[in-house]
């Protein structure tokens, strides 16, 4: 009995080791575990969450940053329209609403404090982005994104001056986030606006593209969010000559064309018109 006993502890024993002996799962906050992070809440439609884990990985240089990169600023951007847009339709709702526009006023000053920081960590990546990548043709590593480029119809009724349950509201905001990114994405990808033209770049199971069309959609973004920071809006002509600076800085790395030369245009006129605080 005791060496059936001590044999069949020896198999556990055995056991136990050979099964510590494969592979370990990646260590909580290694590049690997937030690569897997991100590419688990992308799946779900959390693009917030997502764009936390990226950013957390693109401040070293690991095995990850190079394909996280690229996938971190079209987030960062697409929350930052998200947000940019869900505040316009609230600031309409509260025009709208005369009878009661402090609900809508708070929310617009809620939604363009976030579109703010998301504005403003997507020009730190593209900063990085411009200074380290430079490979002639950019891969967003995911699939196609959760998300309408249709505007949700829950954006209308706030514009109309309804007022919404929180738990309509927290739908509404995953809406135009999800809505915001694959709008920013399709700017990215050369295909604005055109879900069935982004749909095809990802046919393998994700979209390439060569770098000068990612950086055209990166600089129309940055110059397009700059607006944010204008008088009627968050007033803070500083930030705002620095977003369309570093548009300018996208379009130094892209060949000109008519297109190329008439955003330049655009953003040269902006520049002049603001004034920075002293």
């Amino acid at each position: 009995m005791r060496n059936v006993l001590l044999g069949s502890v020896w198999i556990l024993a055995w056991t136990c080791a050979s099964c510590s002996s494969g592979p370990r799962p990646p260590e909580p906050g290694s590049p690997a575990f937030l690569w897997g992070a991100a590419k688990t809440t992308y799946h779900a439609g959390d693009f917030r969450k997502t764009s936390e884990s990226l950013v957390q990985l693109i401040q070293s240089d690991n095995d990850f940053t190079a394909r996280a990169r690229p996938l971190a600023a079209v987030l960062s951007a697409g929350l930052a329209q998200g947000y940019f847009d869900m505040a316009e339709s609230y600031e309409d709702g509260a025009r709208a609403n005369r009878a009661n526009p402090t609900p809508f006023r708070k929310q617009v000053s809620s939604a363009r404090s976030q579109a703010s920081e998301a504005a403003l960590e997507f020009a730190q990546t593209m900063q990085g982005f411009l200074a380290k990548d430079t490979e002639p043709n950019v891969t967003l590593a995911c699939e196609f994104p959760t998300g309408s480029m249709a505007d949700p119809p829950g954006s209308l009724r706030v514009a109309k001056g309804m007022l919404m349950q929180d738990s309509e509201r927290d739908q509404l905001e995953n809406a135009m986030l999800q809505h915001g990114v694959a709008l920013t994405m399709s700017r990215f990808l050369g295909t604005p606006g055109d879900a069935a033209k982004m749909l095809e770049l990802f046919k393998t199971g994700q979209a390439t593209v060569p770098r000068a069309t990612f950086l055209f959609g990166a600089a129309k973004t940055l110059h397009e969010l700059s607006a944010l920071y204008g008088p009627t809006r968050l007033d803070l002509p500083n930030r705002l000559q620095m977003m369309d600076q570093q548009a300018l800085e996208a379009l130094k790395a892209v060949p000109e064309t008519k297109e190329t030369k008439a955003l330049a245009n655009r953003i040269q006129a902006a520049l002049k018109k603001s004034r920075p605080n002293t």
